[in-house]
């Protein structure tokens, strides 16, 4: 791997020109594009927007702002410079002075579901609903509603395209970009870096004065990159969030090819069959955290055995007006195999978790199109730069090792040492629904067990946790669980943390889909929500132990 340290003095010393060539700091939006720029970077529109002037998919500002735009051209080696055959787009939010709250914050796309209630932190109360996060699939394209979001709090905003445009992501069937290894590293790995050099120098010119704090918020392949940036860029953020992280990218694509595979043809379930299933269990395990309410605390405590499920001898799976009765065999097999994760057939190792008990709902998209949409792209554009290639005939051994060496070091972020981004006082916090229709819940887990044993002294409880949501889904809310929240406090938590140091010992949950006023507490990993007394549905009855 390379050293990204050696990178991001690359970057630093090529964003805006300081002193030496700018003669006054900026005092107004316009001047910015006279900055003098080091080559590769380019500001092409800086202009004023009044308060309800501009929307972003629904979201207006609320504030004055001055919207800057650009791009940064970069070669095969990830640094800017004039002949750089790549282009990152980017955009920068700067609300008014007065509005201004002092910290800088980057963006990209995906689809949390994020509350931010009043603290100490903010002088009023602001809510943050239904907000697009860091960079979700295959990116692409700057979210400007996440950015108008983050503005509206006050923060200077910044966001890219990860470093390629929407068009080269492509479709089912091509995915141009991954055929550039520039591009590809750019994604994950160094486009938030790339952008964040330029977008916070402009900030400081913008308000003569370094922003106070920064933050990272990402979920999916945004919570990849928070990842990344961890890990290869450890003094660039004083906090990161990373939701529901796909940083082992590589092997994410492996599960949603082994899921898709095992459920074709007679393994395949139906979304009534996977209905069935989660009744079941759920039924059977709701107990465990001293509440009836519909939700399983903690999956790993279910010992649920699916195999009661299956059909006896001579049954039908279905009644006569199409009510699901149990689980053929082939289903039963299918289930195990979803529930067991892929494992290799050279060691029988395992090669990524499996879905955990209670998520069954959520399982269609795995048995349908996330295998088609991202492992047989990665597979035939990055890995084996063969169209042709068959997906179906993937050896679980060698095309694995294979996968580990191609793909691996450019798309994935699992060092086990943050060493250096805890000795900087950073802190990451991690968000991950137990019914998380794309990602494994266990794997954020693993990861981080990964990293407390090979931080030797140090413990990992110090700079990250996670908090695990039952019922949650992938970056928020699950449909199949509509009375659970799906908006978290997660950035309160995280600026007390980094900035008073306040360890954050719970987290409120918030906002069903089924537009209840039920509230949730998050506890950080290991602990559990465990009913007290009082009423099931206020998070204050529930103790984390």
């Amino acid at each position: 791997m390379r050293l990204a340290l050696d990178l991001l003095i690359a970057f630093n010393s090529l964003a805006v020109a300081r002193a030496s060539s700018i003669s006054q700091p900026a005092s107004d939006c316009s001047s910015l594009l006279n900055l003098t720029l080091a080559p590769g970077y380019e500001v092409s529109n800086a202009a004023i927007f009044q308060s309800e002037t501009l929307n972003a998919s629904g979201i207006v500002n609320t504030v004055a702002l001055c919207r800057v735009e650009g791009t940064i051209h970069y070669g095969h080696d990830l640094a800017p410079g004039d002949d750089g055959p790549n282009t990152l787009t980017w955009n920068l939010y700067l609300p008014k002075p007065n509005d201004y709250n002092g910290r800088f914050i980057a963006v990209g796309k995906d689809h949390p579901t994020i509350s931010m209630d009043s603290s100490p932190l903010r002088p009023k109360a602001v809510s943050l609903l239904d907000i697009p996060l860091g960079n979700g699939g295959y990116a692409g394209e700057i979210d400007e509603a996440s950015m108008m979001t983050q503005l509206n709090l006050g923060y200077a905003v910044a966001g890219c395209d990860s470093g390629h445009s929407i068009a080269a992501t492509g479709n089912s069937t091509s995915a141009p970009f991954l055929k550039n290894n520039a591009e590809v590293k750019a994604w994950i790995h160094d486009s938030i870096a790339m952008t964040t050099n330029l977008t916070r120098d402009l900030t400081t010119e913008f308000y003569t004065e370094t922003p106070a704090f920064s933050y990272y918020y990402g979920c999916s392949t945004g919570g990849a990159q928070g990842y990344a940036l961890a890990q290869l860029y450890p003094e660039m953020f004083d906090g990161i969030f990373a939701g529901s992280p796909g940083n082992w990218y590589s092997h994410l694509i492996l599960s949603f090819l082994w899921n898709g595979l095992h459920t074709q043809r007679s393994g395949y379930m139906s979304q009534e069959v996977l209905d069935f299933i989660t009744t079941k269990v759920v039924s059977a395990c709701d107990h465990l955290d001293g509440a009836i309410d519909g939700l399983i605390e903690n999956p790993q405590l279910c010992k649920y055995n699916i195999t009661q499920l299956e059909c006896a001898s001579g049954q039908n799976s279905t009644t006569s007006d199409g009510a699901v009765e149990c689980l053929t065999s082939d289903q039963i097999s299918a289930t195990k195999a979803i529930y067991d994760g892929p494992k290799s057939t050279i060691d029988g190792e395992e090669i990524y978790p499996g879905m955990s008990l209670g998520s069954e709902s959520s399982w269609l998209l795995q048995e349908t199109t996330l295998y088609t949409t991202y492992s047989a792209l990665i597979l035939k554009e990055l890995v084996f730069d063969r169209s042709s290639y068959n997906v179906s005939k993937f050896d679980w051994g060698e095309d694995v090792l294979e996968v580990d060496q191609i793909a691996s070091p450019l798309i994935d972020a699992i060092s086990s040492d943050l060493s250096a981004f805890h000795s900087r006082g950073g802190k990451l916090i991690t968000t991950q629904g137990w019914a998380d229709p794309f990602n494994a819940a266990l794997w954020p887990i693993q990861h981080r067990n990964q990293i407390q044993a090979n931080m030797s002294g140090i413990n990992a409880s110090d700079f990250m946790e996670i908090f695990m949501v039952p019922g949650g889904g992938h970056c928020g809310s699950n449909p199949a669980y509509p009375h659970v929240p799906g908006t978290y406090d997660v950035l309160d938590a995280l600026a007390l943390w980094v900035e008073q140091g306040v360890y954050p010992a719970e987290i409120k949950s918030s906002d069903p889909p089924d537009g209840t006023n039920t509230t949730r507490k998050l506890c950080p990993w290991p602990k559990n929500a465990r009913y007290v007394a009082g009423d099931v549905d206020d998070w204050v009855s529930y103790d984390c132990a």
